[in-house]
């Protein structure tokens, strides 16, 4: 594991020393009185040129191998049961044993607001709202996508108020962000709607963009895509918002969703790389979770040779076998020899659809088709047929990754497999699940959810922080609980992991407004409170 030791500053300064930063940069004096007017330097170059934020803010959401590892890997993606690491970190008492490693952990708010929002916030004082509102429409785009993978790991945060002042920086509960999410995917969405309409097949963004080349058709896409996947979020705290956030985003108007693997929303280009690779390969820090074992062995699934490698350990050499979470993995090379992520490193091969997996995917199409199932499930007006959706989101994962479905969507007989640890008999598990692939319109809605979550889980691997999100929110794919739990019992083993409990740091910085936002989290600030979004009730 790369160490990176950053020091890390509450909100309230933090915002004050970057503003004033930019403030610096910006060159401002007694004599440039209007920051929007001032925003070049006397070469005649903007400081705030997109060329030099835009590309910074999109790989900031996952960040490199370092960061990501903190920032996600070593929480959400194993939370998810996507993955485990074989690597015995401190001892094994660490984020997967749920004993939370605050410094671990606060590397989510550098990354979030020190790289991130400054940048965002860096060009709404540039004057971006106003004189380039399609590169602005981005930037909000981007801001809900990086600050509710945030919100989703904590709860409140600060939002409304980040960048403005000095000190003692508001944390917003979690419906007002999600509401700010949402006025602000409206702004994204109107903008683009009317460069399109004026500017046909025009493509200014393009020398900064590190998703869709400029396509600002596929961006519009994209923001109703996501604001789909917020509205399903909060279907159980706030079924009516949900619903009309919804029905607006499939709205064909408004523009459509992601619905081809063309219009993927991933991160390549440049020198970006895909941080997985290397965590995987190079630092043999993660490994394949026990879960995708069970249920893609089970299901006989044509995806998993291209997701993972078999295992070499020679006990088992060529089959696939996971990891469990919570395991008291010994010294490397103890489980080094379980399967590992098969990521490509090769960014630029296979652009349209991202095929093999190389690019930071952060949102797919197929994802959409099992959010668009779930709609029609609920009976939402534009959601279309829900056994259509979801066999048409397992064809199009399927595509993605490159793979012939075959009479995958017809088996109604396999299942997931019990979880065999040939190192340690003590974490064998039972298969949790019974659910088969083949649609079933005479089943239940609950067991019908369980379908569309759980092949929903398999279509969006590895982005293990949207799959932590619909297991809490849903209660799919059943996961095998932590082997050894370390929380002190403030975590319950069977109800899994919650949330991150917020950095230390905050609390020495910011620590009024930290305890405001633990009493709007209402629960202790660890890892067993449920979050604003995550109710404890029946899903139908």
């Amino acid at each position: 594991m790369k160490k990176h030791y950053k020091t890390m500053v509450g909100a309230g300064y933090r915002y004050g020393i970057v503003i004033l930063l930019a403030l610096g940069i910006l060159g401002l004096n007694s004599c440039k009185k209007n920051f929007e007017k001032y925003d070049t330097d006397n070469t005649g170059v903007s400081v705030y040129d997109p060329g030099l934020v835009f590309p910074g803010i999109q790989t900031a959401l996952f960040g490199e191998e370092g960061n990501y590892q903190l920032d996600q890997n070593l929480n959400a993606d194993c939370y998810s049961g996507y993955m485990m690491s074989p690597d015995p970190f401190r001892g094994n008492v660490n984020n997967l044993t749920y004993s939370l490693v605050d410094g671990w952990n606060q590397q989510i708010f550098i990354d979030g607001y020190t790289t991130s929002l400054f940048a965002i916030n860096a060009l709404a004082k540039a004057g971006t709202k106003n004189s380039a509102p399609d590169k602005w429409a981005v930037a909000l785009i981007l801001k809900v996508e990086t600050m509710h993978r945030i919100t989703d790991k904590y709860g409140p945060i600060a939002y409304s108020a980040a960048g403005k002042t000095l000190i003692n920086t508001p944390y917003d509960d979690q419906k007002s962000v999600y509401n700010q999410f949402f006025l602000q995917l409206d702004t994204a969405v109107a903008n683009l709607n009317t460069f399109i309409k004026a500017n046909p097949g025009k493509t200014p963004f393009a020398p900064y963009d590190l998703v869709y080349g400029g396509d600002y058709t596929k961006w519009l896409k994209l923001a109703n895509s996501l604001r789909l996947r917020l509205a399903m979020h909060i279907v159980k705290i706030d079924p009516t918002t949900a619903q009309a956030q919804a029905v607006k985003a499939l709205d064909v108007a408004s523009g459509g969703v992601l619905t081809t693997n063309d219009d993927n929303a991933g991160i390549a280009g440049g020198s970006y790389h895909n941080p997985l690779n290397v965590i995987s390969t190079s630092w043999s820090d993660i490994s394949l979770g026990a879960p995708m074992e069970s249920y893609l062995v089970g299901y006989k699934d044509p995806r998993l040779a291209s997701m993972a490698s078999p295992a070499t350990d020679p006990r088992f050499a060529g089959t696939y076998k996971g990891i469990r979470i919570g395991t008291a993995v010994t010294s490397k090379p103890g489980y080094s020899g379980y399967s590992i992520l098969n990521i490509n490193t090769d960014i630029a091969a296979t652009r349209t659809g991202f095929a093999s997996g190389s690019p930071m995917l952060f949102m797919t199409a197929g994802e959409v088709w099992f959010l668009k199932a779930e709609a029609a499930l609920r009976g939402w007006t534009g959601a279309g047929d829900v056994q259509t959706d979801y066999n048409t989101g397992i064809t199009t994962s399927m595509a993605q990754w490159g793979v012939n479905a075959g009479n995958y969507t017809g088996d109604a007989t396999s299942k997931p497999i019990a979880y065999v640890d040939p190192s340690n008999a003590a974490n064998n598990s039972p298969a949790l699940s019974t659910i088969t692939v083949a649609w079933d319109a005479s089943a239940s809605n609950e067991q019908k959810l369980e379908r569309i979550i759980t092949q929903k889980w398999i279509a969006m691997f590895p982005e293990g922080q949207e799959a932590w999100t619909e297991y809490r929110r849903t209660g799919y794919p059943k996961l095998f609980p932590v082997v050894i739990n370390n929380s002190g019992g403030t975590i319950d083993t069977q109800i899994q992991i919650r949330r991150l409990a917020y950095p230390a740091s905050e609390y020495t910085t910011n620590g009024a407004e930290v305890q405001k936002a633990v009493q709007a989290l209402g629960g202790p600030d660890n890892g067993g409170t449920r979050v604003w979004w995550d109710v404890n009730k029946a899903n139908f």
